[in-house]
């Protein structure tokens, strides 16, 4: 649905994109002969501005998006390894508390795997999210009690940051899914690409015939950029996708037993 939707948007770009070029020549070619040479080329001058507008745009958002996009994949494997070093720690606890925190961290590494797999399933996806904060309490409680006994304090120094920072890259990662730019930047986008594109009809206005290659061409490029940015900022919903860098987690998750 996301995917479709995203294309949706990205063909609508398109045709839009092809609209306003013609619109741009009609109005162009209506007003050409009227205009002196020095006009022209002033206007020009005001045509690149725009032009580098939407350059400008389109660099910063791609190179967000893409920032973002590999910022996803580094939580999944930050995750993995405040889990796993927090896993290790669990020697340091009392043997007779040991296999019950082994199950609950077992337990854990499993929801929080299963939780971005529920994408793009949102309910799903905040149930075991939900489901995992209330394993971080019981991980957490059963920690404190037992490492209260002064026989276990320097113990206390290494488990307890170590299950604090498994809990904090957890909470990262969730809110990792709501950092996008807000959607007026992408409107603007959209309405730049319009206005860049009547520009460009209005430049082709002097040629008599329609160069259908360079409109296509030039409008597909756009939209497609649109397409990738948009993909890029919702890594679990769209076709680029961070999949396979939950293998991290998964090996973590078979390590445990």
């Amino acid at each position: 649905m996301f995917t479709f939707r995203v294309a949706l948007v990205a063909a609508a770009l398109f045709l839009g994109m092809i609209a306003f070029v013609e619109l741009g020549r009609w109005v162009g070619r209506r007003r050409r002969e009227a205009m002196a040479e020095e006009q022209r080329e002033g206007i020009n001058v005001l045509d690149g501005g725009i032009f580098a507008l939407l350059g400008l745009l389109i660099a910063f958002t791609f190179s967000g998006a893409a920032a973002r996009f590999d910022w996803h994949r580094q939580l999944v494997v930050d995750e993995a390894n405040a889990i796993g070093t927090a896993y290790l720690r669990v020697d340091l606890l009392p043997a007779a508390v040991q296999p019950a925190i082994r199950a609950k961290f077992r337990e854990y590494a499993r929801t929080r795997l299963e939780a971005f797999k529920k994408f793009p399933d949102f309910e799903a996806a905040d149930r075991e999210i939900q489901r995992g904060s209330a394993l971080q309490g019981e991980i957490w409680k059963i920690a404190v009690t037992s490492l209260d006994e002064p026989a276990f304090q320097p113990a206390r120094i290494l488990v307890l940051p170590a299950f604090n920072s498994m809990f904090d890259i957890a909470t990262t990662r969730t809110m990792a899914f709501e950092t996008h730019p807000p959607w007026i930047i992408f409107a603007v986008l959209i309405v730049v690409a319009l206005v860049v594109s009547y520009l460009v009809g209005d430049i082709m206005a002097g040629d008599p015939r329609r160069n259908w290659r360079h409109m296509i061409a030039f409008a597909v490029t756009i939209s497609l950029t649109l397409y990738v940015i948009l993909d890029l900022e919702f890594p679990r919903l769209g076709l680029l996708r961070v999949e396979d860098f939950d293998q991290v987690l998964i090996n973590v998750l078979r390590s445990m037993g």
